[in-house]
């Protein structure tokens, strides 16, 4: 059991600025020279960026860093690495791909995305058709993934793909990390409703991945997702912000500040809107504390249904709001953001933006199921397809 209490922290953390003092270091140095103090992530090891300690005093050390003004890692930019790919590696990687690979992902030196989604699988992700095949110590892997975040930047995706079409769908798949410089990575934007292409198309053909990329067992890549799945809907549900923080806080500002766009109508829906938000913000808050005792559970799943129903809802009474204000659009230029800015652009961004937010990272309609079987408990919905080899599926 760890000793590593708050004083302790403190002190680890006057160590660290008094060796690499903020500002007069390198902001890389700086935080290498975090990671390898065990500062990173408390919770993680020794010798893995943290410590071995309780979760819940990461905040101790993220607090004393932020009153010194010391570089943090841009989390945003590296969410999908942070949230996805680190939990999935130290859960189930090898102790070299621990060591190879966490470092330069904490500190965005290497960017993650996640290639799981596909064109011919819908919202069903156990009935992907990526193949990998063994051949010697590597495996070959032929298909297609979709909207595909932070593809363009990725140095690695963790992959899942099919090694054995003779078992059911949700079994013969198999966990791997792919390297996104590897011949026969191919990647494509994927031009959205408001014009950016912050997703991409990531076509795979004829790519060699070694067997020591590979993250679990042999055909059971299915179980190693679900940690990576639990962890990302904590990743966009569970965020937290302050009172009136994000897309009502835009709102009500404008409320205040536009007395003469009011309506008795949308004065109510902003109130529900408002309480809603604020109920979303301390379940948030709840959730991160469940977190900091242990693994993610399917209330995350919740979370991020219900940030997805508010964003498109506020947003929606924004534009309302604003009436033929709200309808105008700045600039259709295909860009290539690296994160989505809600609160930095116009409400017709917010409003098409919002639109995606019940598709990516699960959609709500699987996200219902999961709440309703794994929360509630209520009976799974009847499936044809348990039993069936996934080669002799329908399509």
């Amino acid at each position: 059991m760890s000793t590593v209490d708050a004083a302790d922290l403190r002190r680890r953390v006057a160590d660290l600025l008094a060796a690499h003092p903020p500002a007069t270091t390198d902001r890389l140095d700086f935080l290498r020279a975090r990671f390898d103090a065990g500062l990173a992530w408390v919770h993680y090891p020794v010798g893995l960026g943290g410590l071995d300690a309780p979760r819940s005093l990461q905040a101790v050390v993220d607090a004393e860093l932020e009153a010194a003004d010391a570089p943090d890692n841009d989390p945003r930019r590296i969410g999908i690495g942070l949230g996805m790919a680190a939990p999935t590696i130290l859960g189930f990687g090898t102790e070299a791909q621990r060591r190879r690979l966490l470092r330069p992902l904490w500190t965005g030196e290497e960017v993650w995305c996640q290639l799981f989604s596909e064109p011919g699988a819908g919202s069903d992700l156990a009935a992907l058709g990526t193949r990998a095949v063994r051949d010697g110590e590597n495996w070959v892997v032929d298909g297609q993934k979709v909207w595909t975040s932070s593809a363009h930047l990725a140095r690695w995706a963790i992959l899942i793909a099919r090694t054995d079409p003779d078992q059911p769908k949700h079994r013969g798949i198999t966990y791997f990390v792919c390297d996104m410089t590897d011949p026969g990575v191919e990647v494509r934007p994927l031009r959205q409703i408001t014009g950016e292409a912050e997703f991409n198309e990531v076509f795979l053909t004829g790519v060699r991945i070694p067997d020591s990329a590979r993250l679990g067992e042999v055909g059971d890549g299915w179980r190693v997702a679900q940690t990576t799945l639990m962890n990302e809907r904590v990743a966009i549900g569970g965020g937290s912000a302050p009172r009136e923080g994000g897309m009502i806080g835009l709102v009500a500002e404008t409320w205040r500040d536009r007395p003469e766009l009011r309506t008795h109508d949308l004065h109510q829906r902003l109130l529900r809107l408002w309480v809603d938000a604020e109920a979303a913000r301390l379940a948030g808050l709840r959730l991160g504390q469940q977190l900091a005792l242990g693994q993610p559970g399917p209330e995350g799943s919740a979370m991020k249904l219900a940030f997805a129903r508010l964003n498109q809802e506020i947003s929606g009474l924004e534009v309302e709001l604003l009436g033929e204000e709200g309808l105008g659009y700045d600039d259709w230029t295909l860009r290539r953001p690296e994160l989505v800015d809600f609160t930095g652009r116009e409400a017709g961004y917010r409003y098409l933006r919002a639109k995606g937010n019940s598709i990516e990272g699960g959609t709500s309609e699987v996200l219902l199921n999961i709440i309703a079987e794994r929360v509630l408990g209520l009976p799974p919905e009847p499936r044809t397809d348990k039993d069936v080899a996934w080669k002799d599926l329908p399509r």
